[in-house]
């Protein structure tokens, strides 16, 4: 196995003393996994964290093993960690991304869109620009993934919209990994309500 491609860091888990796995969304590939020796060196640290853009190389000599990355930066988003409207917004997309998708699938309508929602927390200086791109990119994310809901959502309060979401979150896609991404969205939902009040 031998990939190129641009890629949306979703998860960076630790792995080894120095090194780490980490999942990126790429428009062609969908969501893949490669492992990183030295990630969590001064160097690629702040080249991996979820919400960036890198350009990556996975590598594998069979099938079935885990790839190594190397990771290129293409786009970084980490001035926006001291942010924490901002960033609560990334980790609920990238970890929702990482977590309901199948390895090795594309899905180019969600890499566009994912790309869409960070560009729109990174530009937009307010909640009330960006927080209705969350909901929607939810709502894609599970009808792409074969549960959507045809009742019609224009002018619902993006919240709102969110709070609908829910439910079919949990139920349809999340399964044995509600616990830690939903902690992620409770805070994001939270931060919502006061910012956009």
């Amino acid at each position: 196995m031998h990939i190129t491609a641009s890629a949306i860091i979703c998860a960076v888990r630790p792995h080894g003393e120095a090194g780490a796995i980490v999942r990126g969304l790429t428009a062609e590939y969908g969501l893949l996994a490669g492992y990183v020796q030295g990630a969590r060196g001064r160097v690629l640290r702040p080249i991996l964290i979820p919400g960036n853009g890198i350009k990556g190389e996975w590598r594998a000599r069979i099938t079935g093993q885990l790839p190594s990355l190397t990771a290129e930066p293409e786009h970084s988003r980490a001035h926006l960690l001291g942010e924490p409207l901002a960033i609560s917004a990334i980790d609920w997309v990238t970890a929702l991304t990482a977590a309901t998708l199948a390895e090795g699938l594309a899905y180019p309508r969600l890499f566009s869109a994912l790309d869409g929602v960070l560009s729109a927390v990174e530009l937009a200086p307010a909640a009330r620009r960006w927080a209705g791109a969350v909901a929607r990119y939810e709502e894609l994310l599970l009808t792409e993934l074969g549960y959507s809901d045809d009742l019609p959502k224009d002018g619902a309060a993006p919240v709102a919209m969110m709070a609908k979401n829910r439910a079919r979150l949990v139920e349809h896609v999340l399964g044995e990994h509600k616990g830690d991404v939903m902690a992620a969205r409770e805070r994001l939902v939270e931060r919502l309500k006061r910012a956009t009040v």
